[in-house]
């Protein structure tokens, strides 16, 4: 393993952490509204709500990065 695929790892489990941290500590209710696409109010616990923005963030990310492997370079001539 290299050092880069140790620090992403270590960084995405100090995420996870904190996410647990933030179920735990975050379990009122609170009130998404998105007007135009959303007729009604969404009442959920802010725990969740931060994890499902969480969740749009790494797909995001996901879609984002997509298509950006190695690049090719054309046969030396």
């Amino acid at each position: 393993m290299n050092l880069m695929t140790i620090l992403k790892t270590s960084f995405f489990m100090v995420v996870l952490l904190f996410l647990g941290l933030i179920g735990l500590h975050n379990q009122r209710l609170v009130a998404f509204n998105l007007q135009p696409v959303l007729k009604e109010d969404i009442q959920q616990p802010a725990a969740l709500m931060y994890l499902g923005f969480f969740a749009v963030g790494v797909v995001t990310g996901t879609i984002a990065a997509l298509g950006q492997g190695p690049k090719k370079t054309g046969k030396p001539s």
